[in-house]
């Protein structure tokens, strides 16, 4: 008689893996390193394997962090000395150095899903960017997520755990742009990995939020005013306008202005506007008027006033002087 567990394999739903059952190993051939943060991961193997009913793996262990999952069938598994039952739609890390063993079902074959990665440290100036604003452009978040997803792997219990945010998902994308030959298949690769990381330690544990950086506000908005003036520096700005913009109230703005620069809103504007008048003045033949007008003073009268008040000449002197230095 047959045992009933013999028919389970004969799903009603399509296995949604498949596809990577074609070429389950395809993706460990890609010889697949990037950094992220302040580590750096090399892939080691990114595969679908089958185990056959009563299929077992012996007592082992890595150095490096081995993902499992459970995408179809039963078994066990044994980390350390504890035995846990596996089933589908659970997860277990195997990190460095623990002893585990597998097994599918006497009767029911067993399907995984596995990462292989090693996750390394970059410290040395080499490894590591020579200059520290190299970490721009959004890496400071970068680095402290990964600091803080590497700190909770090597913190995770050691048990299987149900996969509650899709992380499987993430094999069948990568695998997906390889078998297509999508353009970016590198970068899908290491988004891949990345999101198995992050949603594997949401699958345990929350956690506390870490301690992400967090913008110096008033620096902040006095960057996005001043790169605002710069492209709009030849408008009629006022600082309601740049204030509406920045999102603050005008007598915020004025006291961020007069905090970092020493100066007020008008001041730092009317210099903005001079450093644009006076390279014209030097290099342009066009009227004391036409300069005006086109760098935001409202008259060739004002002008003549801000300019002689910040440098003790008029704008025509100015431009008699340096046209005489350059003959």
């Amino acid at each position: 008689m047959d045992h009933p567990n013999l028919s389970a394999r004969a799903h009603v739903k399509p296995y949604p893996f498949d596809l990577m059952m074609e070429q389950p190993q395809a993706l460990d051939r890609l010889d697949v390193e990037f950094r992220w943060g302040n580590y750096g991961i090399r892939m080691l193997r990114f595969h679908h394997t089958s185990f056959a009913p009563g299929r077992s793996v012996s007592f082992h262990k890595h150095s490096e962090y081995e993902f499992h999952f459970i995408p179809r069938g039963k078994g066990k598994v044994i980390l350390g000395e504890q035995p846990y039952a596996l089933q589908e739609g659970l997860l277990y890390l195997t990190g460095p150095g623990v002893m585990h063993y597998q097994e599918a079902d006497a009767y029911e074959a067993m399907d995984e899903l596995c990462l292989h990665i090693d996750i390394v440290k970059l410290e040395s100036e080499e490894d590591l960017a020579a200059d520290p604003e190299d970490a721009a452009w959004g890496s400071k978040w970068e680095i402290a997520e990964a600091e803080a997803c590497v700190q909770q792997l090597q913190t995770l219990p050691i048990k299987p755990v149900l996969d509650k945010y899709r992380a499987m998902e993430c094999f069948l994308t990568a695998y997906r742009a390889w078998d297509e030959n999508q353009p970016g298949l590198f970068t899908v690769i290491k988004q891949s990995i990345i999101q198995i990381l992050l949603r594997t330690t949401r699958a345990y544990a929350a956690g506390p939020k870490p301690d992400l950086p967090s913008r110096d506000m008033k620096h902040y908005r006095y960057k996005l005013a001043v790169q605002f003036i710069k492209d709009n520096f030849m408008e009629p700005l006022t600082l309601e306008v740049v204030a509406e913009r920045v999102q603050i109230s005008p007598r915020q703005l004025q006291r961020i202005f007069r905090d970092l620069t020493g100066a007020t809103f008008s001041e730092y504007i009317e210099k903005e506007r001079l450093v644009h008048v006076c390279s014209e003045l030097s290099m342009s033949s066009e009227t004391i008027d036409q300069i005006a007008f086109r760098n935001g003073f409202s008259s060739a009268n004002y002008l003549h006033y801000v300019f002689k008040k910040n440098f003790g000449t008029t704008p025509m002197q100015f431009r008699v002087q340096h046209r005489t230095e350059e003959n």
